[in-house]
């Protein structure tokens, strides 16, 4: 697919790790980058919205950056992925600090190929699936990936980070 090349999608490339690129036309408007997503593909690519994953980077009480990736649909609970990371306290990290980190534009940053490789906490609800979605780098851009394949090359932990 042209137009497709991120880092994200060249680590996968690179690893030779079986994956699908999904793209759709973002809004500019859209505020909601998540629900922008589940709305354009997940009738599109025939999967629930639970199984479309957003990536948030936290910062962590010890000062570090981390990163957390949920299904769209639900909060994530800072306390719950501050544990998982072994950290007691967590919150969003400023949206300028996520986009230096990451190498990526708010709103489009993936798991994968970040410029800094932080510590990163899946929830573990994606093991339920065959495949899940997360970000590949850009907005309107998803990857479809085995949640498997986005643990090992991610070397993320997985643990319950969704509050309620």
């Amino acid at each position: 697919m042209a137009g497709t090349a991120t880092p994200a999608t060249a680590l996968l490339k690179k690893s030779k790790t079986t994956h699908l690129v999904h793209s759709y036309s973002h809004d500019s408007r859209s505020e909601s980058f998540g629900d922008e997503a589940v709305a354009a593909l997940a009738t599109k690519v025939g999967v629930e919205p639970a199984q479309i994953f957003k990536t948030l980077v936290i910062k962590l009480d010890t000062g570090s950056l981390a990163v957390a990736v949920l299904p769209v649909p639900d909060k994530l609970s800072l306390k719950a992925a501050a544990a998982a990371l072994g950290a007691n306290k967590a919150s969003m990290a400023d949206r300028l600090e996520a986009e230096r980190s990451s190498g990526y534009v708010f709103g489009g940053i993936s798991p994968l190929g970040q410029r800094k490789k932080l510590p990163t906490v899946l929830d573990v609800s994606a093991l339920r699936w065959d495949r899940i979605l997360c970000s590949a780098g850009r907005r309107g851009l998803e990857i479809e990936l085995r949640p498997t394949d986005l643990v090992s090359l991610s070397g993320a932990a997985t643990a319950t980070i969704t509050a309620g």
